[in-house]
């Protein structure tokens, strides 16, 4: 017996499709006016599953102020919002069918920033004419803890790109057979418990996801009875989501999005997979009937690309798709190309600074005998002194214990109350704090005789410090402090 409350068998004319959640903010609190809203526009029911089709409203408001924002009122939103088609070529039918996909994705996971939902829009349709790609992009779907969206984002992938593929762990030898000339989109969970510390020698995958980013990168192994050298193909697109970051190979050849949990007052809506994956595979198989015909018109296509490099390949995709769905979406992707680039390149900044506090702090322990712990205005002294190093001149007026301590905070480093000689007590760092650090972020580095740090000369001025304060929050959503593993 059907269920009279799913909208596939419910009146059309009274279901109410849940409004699009705002990125770094939710579902609007207001759901009264945003469902009136919606029936004073009118809604069209797909014809195979009978579901509502309220997008073109979200979407027409959203242009007309700031993008993915609900407006306030009926007299906000654009008059004479376009239907949406059920596929084609034309870039009318592309624009209204990527503003239904964005909408649908932002209705159940709160992306960072309006970038990054761009962004995961245009990498669902992309996969749709991977075939006829010269590069497929990753997506690194990353957060610092658990709870942050990453799995969810992952289902509603799993419904709209090109063959899914999904898992938890796998081994390079069954994505070496499952990728052909049709490739599957690899859909990766869990990817911290792959290539975290304590999983072992993973080189072969990441071998494989990094060499697959480019066409005609096989990987070649023996294989048969007759023990013959064979070529496997390695190009696929992959979503591949996990806690910290993913290897620095994989994050240079992806399309990060840096998820955040959820505030009290964000809400989204469910996911339920009877209400849910037909309207979704509603819009997966129009993106297939739209682009699948394309693929061998994007295969000569050259965008012009705001970025360069290896950038410019991981985002070519995108700016092909939206250069063919025309309207406002060229504009929009371009945009948050350079806007996302940017971030991940303080984010770069910021990994880099912090490693080399951590060989700096090491190298002061060794040099200071083996003490189990370093008072903090003594580590800052003769971290400042240092001057091959960055410190004397980072920030206004050089390192402070603020800024030590916001440096070291992401690996779990604090200073604490220590007794030293005469009983006195003081903040400092304790050798063993450092330890875990030190092997996983530093591991190669050395340490130096004292000898030789006392006799180095000091050459040159010392390295630029950043300017200002290097913002740590997404493109688009605010700034705050980000934890990592």
């Amino acid at each position: 017996m059907k269920d009279p409350t799913s909208p596939a068998t419910s009146n059309a004319s009274s279901a109410v499709w849940p409004p699009i959640a705002v990125p770094g903010q939710g579902l609007p609190r207001n759901r009264e006016r945003t469902e009136q809203q919606h029936d004073s526009a009118g809604a069209t029911a797909d014809a195979s599953t009978g579901v509502p089709n309220r997008n073109t409203l979200d979407t027409q408001s959203a242009e007309a102020s700031t993008p993915a924002i609900v407006p306030d009122s009926a007299d906000d939103a654009a008059p004479d919002a376009p239907e949406a088609t059920d596929g084609g070529s034309t870039a009318g039918a592309g624009t209204a069918l990527l503003d239904d996909l964005r909408t649908a994705i932002g209705r159940y996971v709160v992306l960072p920033s309006d970038e990054a939902l761009t962004a995961v829009t245009l990498w669902v349709a992309a996969s749709h004419i991977q075939p006829g790609l010269q590069h497929a992009p990753r997506l690194a779907v990353v957060g610092p803890t658990k709870g942050c969206g990453k799995s969810r984002l992952l289902d509603v992938l799993y419904e709209t790109v090109h063959q899914p593929m999904m898992t938890v762990n796998t081994s390079p030898a069954v994505v070496f057979r499952v990728i052909g000339k049709n490739p599957p989109t690899l859909l990766v969970d869990e990817a911290d418990t792959i290539f975290g510390p304590k999983v072992g020698d993973k080189e072969d995958l990441r071998g494989l996801l990094n060499a697959g980013h480019q066409r005609n990168r096989p990987a070649w192994r023996i294989s048969g009875p007759e023990h013959k050298p064979t070529a496997f193909p390695t190009f696929a697109m992959a979503a591949l989501a996990g806690i910290g970051d993913l290897p620095d190979t994989i994050m240079d050849r992806a399309i990060v999005i840096r998820m955040q949990k959820r505030k009290p007052g964000e809400r989204i809506t469910p996911f339920r997979s009877r209400y849910s994956v037909p309207a979704l595979h509603t819009l997966r198989d129009r993106l297939a009937n739209w682009l699948v015909p394309l693929r061998g018109t994007v295969a000569g296509a050259v965008p012009k690309m705001p970025v360069e490099d290896r950038a410019a390949d991981t985002w070519e995709p995108l700016v092909i798709v939206a250069d063919l769905a025309g309207g406002h979406w060229p504009a929009r992707a371009r945009a948050a190309c350079l806007a996302m680039t940017r971030n991940e390149v303080v984010q770069d900044e910021q990994t880099t600074l912090k490693t080399r506090l951590l060989r700096d702090i090491r190298r002061v322990f060794d040099q200071e005998g083996g003490r189990e712990a370093l008072r903090s205005q003594d580590l800052l002294a003769v971290l400042i002194q240092d001057a091959e190093a960055p410190w004397a001149e980072y920030g206004t007026k050089g390192l402070n214990a603020y800024h030590l301590a916001n440096l070291l905070r992401d690996f779990g480093i604090s200073p604490a109350n220590q007794r030293f000689e005469n009983g006195r007590q003081a903040k400092a760092y304790a050798r063993n704090q450092f330890v875990d650090a030190w092997a996983r972020y530093c591991p190669a580095a050395a340490s130096v005789p004292t000898a030789e740090i006392t006799a180095r000369p000091a050459q040159g001025r010392p390295p630029a410090p950043p300017s200002g304060t290097l913002p740590t929050g997404p493109p688009g959503g605010p700034a705050g402090p980000r934890t990592t593993r």
